[in-house]
């Protein structure tokens, strides 16, 4: 049976944190026992469903591959003149695919122009022959990628847990519509630098109006 392999992200958006990227190994035959435990996107699930799958996706896995790509690195894909966030997305994916040696990729596809990313992809492939099939809604439509989805958003969900624990701060979800992380960004922008995404426009309008302000009091 061929070897599949899904591919999918979990927090492009957030303005505090990290992105994490999973591509998940399923022999074909595997494939049933994903849709009897009810694989969906991550976003369709709550915290405590996505938990409860964790575990029993990697079982039926063959293998896992995670890549947590830090504010750091995201910001220094976005000032590049030759990268932005769907660029640095296609080379992780890249490199994680070349680690497993699927027969077939399946990737929920960031960018408008699916053939372009698919090419983008393929071109850092090991295996030039590899099917690479990327498309949008991937994560609603094939279960090895609504699986990798859950187990990419579980992991982001624990590093953020650890990102709370150590600043002892509660920055809600770290998305810019999140009242608790708008307020926390407002009152920590300089005091947590390493956890911020600075090429956000969230962060770098907080930054703009505080320095604004501190001109102001000279």
């Amino acid at each position: 049976m061929a070897l599949i392999c899904g591919v999918e992200e979990a927090g492009r958006g957030p303005v505090i944190g990290p992105m994490v990227m999973c591509a998940l190994l399923v022999d074909e035959k595997d494939i049933p026992k994903l849709q009897e435990i009810e694989v969906k996107d991550s976003k369709l699930l709550t915290p405590k469903q996505r938990e409860g799958l964790f575990d029993r996706i990697k079982e039926i896995a063959k293998k896992t591959e995670i890549a947590i790509l830090s504010p750091q690195e995201i910001d220094a894909a976005l000032e590049s003149p030759d990268l932005n966030l769907n660029w640095l997305e296609a080379i992780t994916s890249a490199k994680m695919i070349n680690k497993l040696k699927p027969d077939k990729v399946i990737l929920d596809c960031p960018s408008n122009n699916t053939k372009a990313y698919a090419s983008y992809i393929r071109e850092r492939l090991n295996d030039k022959e590899l099917e690479v099939v990327a498309e949008h809604k991937a994560d609603v439509k094939y279960p090895v990628v609504s699986a990798a989805s859950i187990i990419a958003k579980v992991t982001r969900d624990r590093e953020i847990e650890k990102l709370k624990k150590k600043i002892k701060q509660n920055f809600g979800s770290g998305y810019p519509a999140d009242p608790v992380t708008v307020e926390f960004l407002k009152n920590n922008w300089s005091k947590y630098p390493e956890i911020f995404r600075k090429t956000w426009s969230s962060y770098r309008k907080v930054a703009e109006q505080q320095f604004q302000k501190s001109l102001g009091e000279y």
